[in-house]
């Protein structure tokens, strides 16, 4: 994209996460903003940041998440999919259960490793991961028990990785 995302402006809101936080928050009592550091953000939220690796991968993220909340699974979203509603998320909550290391959503363009709920089950592979700086969440999603929930609709897992995605999305979010 070549600026950071989280920081692009989007529909009525100064920022994407503040977008991402405002439509999430309307579905989870606790929302937070995994990141490296809060001061970039100018908005209140509840932060996680992760002071102790330098990697920017997921598995950094949620090490941090898990580390910081004891929680026994999240629903985790990349701040830059801001087309996944609440008929997504909460088929996927619906679908959850606890004998699953993981329910994550699969679109028409494949596995969507950052649309879904982890468990602290993939804490240690978490961990084996960030030690051996690998960290394609994937690979990892394929070897666990992970309950993968199809869904047909390919814009709302447009995600904006690029300058002519965000054109797209902004387009989008007009009609």
């Amino acid at each position: 994209m070549g600026e950071d995302k989280a920081l692009l402006p989007f529909g009525a809101h100064a920022t994407l996460s503040e977008y991402q936080l405002h439509k999430l928050s309307k579905i989870f009592s606790h929302v937070f903003i995994s990141c490296k550091n809060s001061n970039k953000f100018d908005f209140d939220a509840s932060y996680i940041e992760d002071t102790v690796t330098k990697s920017y991968a997921p598995t950094a993220a949620f090490l941090a998440i898990f580390e910081q909340l004891q929680c026994e699974r999240f629903f985790a979203i990349s701040v830059d999919a801001p087309f996944i509603g609440e008929t997504i998320i909460q088929k996927l909550i619906k679908e959850d259960k606890e004998e699953f290391d993981a329910t994550i959503a699969k679109s028409p363009n494949g596995i969507e490793p950052l649309c879904g709920i982890y468990h602290k089950s993939l804490y240690p592979y978490f961990q084996k991961m960030q030690e051996n700086n690998e960290h394609r969440l994937t690979q990892l999603l394929l070897q666990r028990n992970t309950h993968f929930i199809s869904f047909d609709e390919q814009e709302a897992f447009l995600n904006l990785n690029r300058p002519n995605d965000y054109k797209e999305a902004l387009q989008l979010l007009k009609s």
